[in-house]
Formats: structure tokens, sequence, C-alpha cells
């Protein structure tokens, strides 16, 4: 996932002549680079996943992060 997560920072302008344009970074981050920056913010999202994982911290981090969503399936205490 490291490895991915980089070549895809690193290589945003050859995945945005490969892949295309995303449209909705295109609109929400600006109109000539919001897919570049779109490619790199999914590439560091790999690479802050990645991290977690080798780590050992993932469990951890999809609990925190899927709290809002699981607090109501749990039982009471």
């Amino acid at each position: 996932m490291l490895i991915v997560g980089f070549a895809i920072v690193v290589k945003s302008e050859s995945m945005l002549r490969n892949f295309g344009r995303i449209a909705f970074f295109d609109n929400k981050l600006g109109t000539e680079g919001g897919s570049r920056l779109g490619y790199k913010l999914i590439g560091m999202i790999i690479i802050f996943l990645g991290i977690l994982g080798v780590t050992g911290l993932i469990g951890g981090f999809m609990e925190w992060a899927l709290y809002p969503l699981t607090k109501y399936s749990m039982p009471v205490e």
C-alpha cells in the first residue's frame, strides 16, 4: 500500500492522463489542478492506511472512525 500510494502521489500527472479528470475534485478543489490534487489526496490516504496497517493501529483507527455509526448497535450495560 505504501508503494502504490507513493506512486500515485509522485505520478499524479500520469494518472490524470491515463484515467482522466475526476469531476468531483474539479468542482470542489479548483478548475485546472483539482484532479491532480485529488489523485494526490487519494495517494496520501492510501499511504496513511498503509502505515496504520504496518504498525498494527488500523483496528483502533477504524473503531474510532466508525464509532458514530456503530455506537447504536452496541449493547447497553
